[in-house]
């Protein structure tokens, strides 16, 4: 795949630089702005790895990722890690699970923060995602912490959405979620040297019929890397999302930097703070609170 010129600074090889933009535009430093709006077009794939937590995915992306930097690829992940709902930090920081990764110089590893967001992706997400795609890399895989909604929203950034199952999820397939099964465009039931796990499979590949289009499923072992051979050839082998579903995410990507934006002057922190002092009040109405709170929004 022959990649565009890029028209902003970054180099992939100058990762120091790229980590730093990247620190500028998660924080919204000075300067971040204006890196966003220079950021040129790009036809490298995000691929979004998500599913239920103890799935794998972690394990999974290792994977993939020496199957690709054995083919001479680029790769940028960036890993969505729990936030810590007291102090709205990151709970596992860089993936030591990855640490083999970190050494290899055509591979970019960062970890980011839910920030609180309900859904695992925070608008920061697809700032950081965009930035990455005009770095040059190959491949971009975005791996979500698996909770609430992050499965649904993956799909308004990944091109391809890659869903992690395992076979104890067996019981549950008849009552997955609707929106699971839109977002999915590649099934995986992984760690399938386990006892059910054909049957799994088999029952999710006749779920997986009901739809309009087939989605693959593939059996993979993460840790002995089996199955990602096939996996990766069945990746390069999906079609990018069409104009419609395309147009539809691009405005459900617009609408979370929107969010964000309009969000962005209100401290989480802080706001934790004026509540506990606040909510001593015998008389504390959270809604005239929150009333105050968008007052001062709209003044400020």
């Amino acid at each position: 795949m022959q990649l565009p010129l890029i028209k902003n600074t970054i180099q992939l090889k100058d990762f120091r630089k790229l980590a730093r933009d990247l620190t500028l535009v998660e924080n919204d430093l000075a300067g971040s702005e204006d890196l966003l709006k220079e950021l040129g077009p790009s036809d490298t794939p995000v691929i979004g790895i998500t599913g239920p937590p103890g799935a794998g995915k972690s394990t999974l992306v290792n994977a993939m990722i020496n199957y690709l930097s054995s083919q001479g690829k680029s790769i940028a992940v960036l890993a969505i890690d729990p936030t810590s709902p007291f102090n709205l930090g990151s709970l596992l920081g860089d993936r030591v699970r990855m640490s083999e990764q970190f050494n290899k110089p055509n591979v970019f590893i960062r970890s980011l923060a839910t920030r609180g967001s309900l859904g695992g992706l925070s608008g920061k997400t697809i700032e950081m995602t965009d930035v990455l795609k005009s770095s040059g890399f190959d491949y971009i895989l975005v791996e979500t912490v698996g909770v609430g909604q992050s499965e649904v929203e993956i799909a308004g950034l990944a091109d391809i959405s890659v869903v992690v199952l395992v076979p104890e999820s067996g019981d549950e397939i008849q009552s997955m979620k609707s929106g699971l099964m839109e977002i999915a465009d590649i099934f995986v039931v992984n760690k399938s040297d386990r006892e059910g796990a054909e049957a799994f499979a088999n029952n999710l590949k006749k779920l997986v019929h009901q739809r309009s289009e087939i989605i693959p499923v593939i059996n993979t072992i993460a840790d002995q890397s089996t199955g990602v051979d096939e996996l990766m050839q069945v990746i390069k082998d999906q079609p990018f999302k069409n104009n419609t579903r395309r147009t539809f995410l691009l405005a459900e990507k617009a609408w979370k930097l929107i969010q964000h934006e309009k969000m962005k002057n209100i401290s989480r922190i802080k706001l934790h703070e004026e509540i506990s002092s606040a909510s001593v009040d015998p008389s504390f109405n959270l809604y005239r609170f929150v009333d105050r709170i968008l007052g001062s929004i709209k003044n400020s």
